[in-house]
């Protein structure tokens, strides 16, 4: 369904608006004036006032007992604001305004703060979050009446998880970020619960991005790979992430992975696999090696005349010095005093 002006009601995202409340120190100095001239004008009024008339006498206690009243609600408007905190407030149903400036202030005192992650926790003193095989508890330390949202820079931690990546080899991955909330009614009303939404995205962008790239290359392989190239896919589920969290009001600082391997049930046969590729690789450089050895001493005794070879002498040194060369172990030498036919 679609409203006439064409967009779609779930995207109508609410707009910041940031007050700018009055001092609340001049508020306080007024409110406590207020309420002890309405109690010295009740005791007034009853001591000195109904001597002279007794409806003014009533009329005063009646003036002092709303002046106490309303001083009395009026002191629900005082707001602390604290270093990296902001209170996004409501009236009635709709929103009012958000405070994000540190500070003292007083406000209408019939606004309520809204915070769904507090009020979420409120009722079972803490949360878990779970979102496809994370789970990050949240102790909530806070009492109901508490609904500031803390822009203070947070980490969620993505428990390692099971997946398959782009060859299908079941592989474990874990990753962190480092995230803050940027908007404060963004989070608050765009979305039912910040943290959980956070926590649910990043499973899934950790997920596809497993999915996308293989643990390792083959050899002579240049493509990315997550083993390889992990601060670079990083960087890229990092962006993904904060295309997914932008209506949320978070900005999302740093992400990374903090947990790669194979799973279980694998790793042991590629880890045979690993050691066998790293023995060919060595033995071809000790082919390579021993293969320049030959050629250069043969080029030596060439080029000194110290001894003249045929074809036949060359191919049974260059064969022993093969088998020393490339062999295991120590070769033991044979003393020939003979001849060599």
């Amino acid at each position: 369904m679609e409203e006439k002006d064409g967009t779609s009601p779930m995207n109508k995202n609410v707009e910041e608006r940031i007050l700018h409340p009055k001092s609340g120190m001049a508020m306080l100095f007024l409110l406590i004036l207020g309420i002890v001239g309405s109690i010295v004008l009740m005791i007034l009024s009853g001591a000195v006032i109904s001597e002279i008339s007794s409806v003014l006498s009533g009329f005063c206690v009646t003036v002092g007992i709303l002046i106490l009243c309303t001083a009395s609600v009026c002191l629900a408007g005082l707001k602390v604001i604290n270093p990296n905190e902001a209170l996004v407030l409501a009236l009635f149903g709709k929103y009012y305004g958000t405070l994000n400036q540190n500070g003292f202030y007083w406000v209408n005192p019939f606004v309520t703060g809204i915070n769904p992650t507090v009020r979420a926790a409120g009722s079972a003193g803490s949360t878990v979050l779970k979102g496809m095989g994370i789970e990050a508890e949240q102790k909530n330390t806070e009492t109901k009446s508490n609904k500031k949202v803390s822009l203070k820079t947070m980490t969620l931690d993505n428990k390692k998880q099971k997946v398959n990546d782009e060859l299908g080899n079941p592989i474990e991955i874990g990753t962190v970020v480092i995230w803050k909330v940027e908007n404060a009614t963004k989070a608050v009303f765009n979305v039912e619960n910040y943290k959980d939404y956070l926590s649910i995205q990043c499973d899934a962008i950790t997920r596809n991005a497993a999915r996308r790239y293989p643990y390792d290359t083959s050899e002579g392989g240049d493509e990315r790979s997550l083993r390889g190239s992990s601060q670079e896919v990083a960087s890229i589920m990092q962006q993904e992430l904060q295309e997914k969290v932008e209506d949320a009001g978070i900005k999302i600082l740093e992400m990374r992975i903090t947990h790669l391997a194979y799973a279980p049930e694998i790793a042991s046969a590629m880890l045979q696999r690993q050691q066998a590729a790293a023995i060919i690789d060595a033995r071809q450089k000790i082919v390579e090696g021993a293969v320049s050895m030959v050629e250069m001493a043969l080029q030596k005794l060439n080029d000194k005349d110290i001894v003249e070879l045929d074809e036949e002498r060359k191919a049974a040194m260059v064969s022993n010095l093969l088998v020393v060369l490339c062999g295991n172990k120590d070769a033991q030498p044979i003393v020939n005093s003979g001849s060599l036919y």
